[in-house]
């Protein structure tokens, strides 16, 4: 959905917060097809199926895209909090990590949660 929102072929969820960090790049599209194929790759290591053939192919270069060492332990706890209700047995083994590994697409710098973020609660 993010991929075509950022190619502009649907109207839902043009506005979700998430995307202003792909928004931000010089080539929107290429860096949602490089998100995506990390998450794929991702799924194939742990035996999921993730259809590749619906990620657009791009030839820019993508440069590693910054996040703040709050927005990471933003998307972090609420990733637990929702494993937590969902899948407490997946919550429980994700609890062992130190600290959460970006996906490789991204550099964590120091700094608070994004400025597009919602936080609830």
């Amino acid at each position: 959905m993010a991929q075509a929102v950022l190619a502009g072929s649907t109207k839902g969820y043009r506005q979700h917060p998430q995307l202003e960090r792909f928004r931000d790049q010089a080539a929107p599209e290429a860096a949602i097809a490089r998100f995506l194929s990390g998450i794929a790759d991702e799924a194939d290591a742990r035996g999921y199926h993730f259809t590749r053939s619906k990620i657009l192919e791009h030839t820019e270069a993508v440069p590693l895209i910054s996040v703040t060492s709050g927005q990471l332990s933003y998307e972090w706890a609420h990733l637990a909090a929702k494993l937590a209700k969902r899948s407490p047995t997946v919550a429980a083994r994700w609890a062992k990590l130190d600290e959460p590994r970006p996906h490789p697409l991204f550099t964590v710098v120091a700094g608070p949660i994004a400025p597009w973020e919602r936080p609830s609660g």
